[in-house]
């Protein structure tokens, strides 16, 4: 104990734990501070000890004072005072271990310690607040795993369905069966095709990437050439200037400057023409583009579906919880009803004993008849004023029984109501489900369209 892994607490916080969480109805009321100090009370620390056991292993305070039916102990009524104080003993001894506490003894029951009991108390609350926010981790998780396992119900039940259809779909009737084959070698012809017009789209596509290249260059040499022609025009400027030539000379000169400025012009419009294809393919991808966002937006669209549709399932939940409330309202009046049940024959048998006891008294006293038709009459008024309270009751237990209808019939129409949600819910999911799969094909149609316009 010298180092502890959990906080003593005050005596204070330790009774009103125990008061709160682990004690009920009367033994709650009287377990005060006085019982752990100045000096414990042995009698109210077992008592303690059990109901802790109870609480956590649902182990009885009346199974502690049971004696095994052995052979060989004689005489099993001596030891019913020791049984229970060993029972505990041992019970504790296996249990404080998980709370950090190994020197629990004997004398911890039978002249217990303000501070060990006190260390002890601290140890177990520590351990039963961690066992609740286990408790509250696991209850979560059990909660998920019903959800998932609802889910995962329906998903199988809509695949068995579709697999159903599909079966039907798929199964041909034989009056179909030959123009089921003459669609089989269609499509197959069909496919072939399409695998030669694509194996020639390809190839059109390698040409393409090719006259690209040889435009490119084409380009670049037109820009040289233009260079080159500028440089030219300026070195005939200046050999004008300096250099006087015949003219059949500059005429051959002029005629080949001709020849090469029609070939420039040639190679333009042919670079034209390639850059007029080019912005086409262009427009093309920014037309896709659009489609791609279209897309998109579609699968935003289907997004705040789902979040609607969780939003659903937790109103479904709200509706189970208010469903289990009304449960447990239903059970309460019901143990009410059992305890007016009681007090009506408790009352019933007081009126039989008095009635005996008038009997007798007549027997007894017949002299008396004056004193005895005195207290006859005020015996009547008595019956009347217990006929008048059995009648209250009466009345109570009807309306009780009333109300008790009126909630039956408002959690079937909230059944009802939850059912019809639920069968939403799982309406809307299926189509969510099928715009989903239409929309996958549909984007597969268009990226076999685009992979085959690129």
């Amino acid at each position: 104990m010298t180092e502890n892994t959990f906080p003593v607490y005050k005596v204070d916080s330790v009774v009103s734990f125990y008061r709160t969480e682990v004690l009920t109805g009367q033994e709650a009321k009287h377990f005060t501070k006085s019982d752990l100090t100045p000096t414990p009370k042995p009698e109210s620390v077992q008592r303690l000890y059990m109901r802790i056991l109870h609480h956590l292993y649902r182990f009885r305070p009346e199974f502690h004072s049971m004696v095994p039916l052995l052979e060989n102990i004689q005489y099993p009524a001596f030891h019913e005072g020791s049984t229970a104080v060993m029972s505990v003993y041992l019970r504790m001894q296996q249990f404080l271990p998980m709370c950090y506490v190994y020197d629990f003894s004997l004398n911890d029951l039978l002249a217990p310690k303000t501070k060990k009991t006190l260390v002890v108390l601290s140890g177990i609350i520590n351990f039963l607040h961690f066992r609740k926010q286990r408790m509250e981790m696991i209850l979560e998780q059990q909660a998920r795993f019903r959800a998932d396992m609802d889910m995962l119900q329906t998903c199988t039940k809509g695949i068995k369905e579709a697999e159903k259809k599909i079966e039907t779909l798929t199964t041909i009737p034989p009056e179909q069966q030959a123009e089921a084959k003459e669609l089989a070698a269609a499509l197959s012809d069909l496919h072939a095709a399409t695998v030669h017009e694509y194996q020639e789209v390809n190839g059109i596509n390698d040409t393409i990437v090719e006259w690209k290249a040889i435009t490119a260059e084409k380009t670049q040499k037109v820009a040289q050439l233009k260079v080159d022609v500028s440089t030219l025009k300026e070195d005939i400027g200046k050999l004008k200037s300096q250099i006087v030539e015949s003219p059949e000379e500059l005429k051959s000169q002029m005629e080949k400057m001709r020849e090469n400025v029609k070939n420039i012009k040639i190679s333009i419009e042919h670079t034209d023409e390639r850059v007029v294809e080019l912005q086409n393919a262009v427009q093309g991808m920014t037309h896709s583009e659009a489609e791609i966002q279209l897309m998109y937006k579609l699968l935003q669209d289907l997004q705040s579906g789902m979040n609607n549709t969780k939003q659903r399932q937790e109103e479904v939940e709200e509706l189970a919880a208010q469903y289990e409330k009304r449960q447990k309202e239903l059970k309460n009046l019901g143990l009410e009803e059992s305890q007016l049940k009681r007090a009506l024959g408790m009352k019933l048998d007081k009126d039989s004993k008095q009635q005996i006891r008038r009997q007798k008294k007549k027997e007894m006293k017949e002299h008396h008849v004056q004193d005895v038709l005195g207290r006859c009459d005020q015996v009547h008024q008595k019956r009347e004023e217990m006929a008048d309270q059995i009648q209250e009751i009466s009345r109570e237990t009807q309306q009780l029984k009333a109300k008790m209808q009126s909630l039956r019939d408002i959690c079937s129409k909230e059944t009802e109501n939850a059912q019809a949600l639920y069968d939403n819910v799982s309406i809307s999911l299926d189509e969510v489900h099928k715009r989903i799969e239409t929309h996958i094909v549909d984007l597969n149609q268009d990226i076999s369209k685009m992979s085959a316009n690129f």
